[in-house]
């Protein structure tokens, strides 16, 4: 659904423990990827935690390049988003 957002940003979501506090294995649960339009790399998170009814656990850490890390927490389990923006041309100036 386009929007009037700035930038598109590509999270990547990974599964850390599941929804009982056990840590899962490597590899046996593939990442999701999710794109957002939002302003910044931390709004885009905020979008992913309200849809998803999250809770954001810690912060979100920003990095240069409209690049940001965050751990949330869901009924699922607790995972860790990569964010980075998805298109450069959207990128402003």
């Amino acid at each position: 659904m386009p929007t009037d957002r700035d930038m598109r940003f590509t999270i990547e979501q990974r599964l850390l423990t599941d929804s009982a506090g056990k840590p899962v294995p490597n590899g046996a649960s593939p990442a999701s990827f999710q794109i957002f339009d939002a302003d910044s790399a931390e709004d885009a998170v905020r979008l992913l935690i309200k849809r998803d009814n999250a809770e954001l656990v810690g912060d979100i850490v920003r990095y240069p390049g409209f690049h940001a890390m965050a751990t949330i927490r869901t009924s699922g389990g607790v995972y860790t988003l990569q964010v980075a923006p998805s298109s450069q041309s959207r990128i402003p100036v």
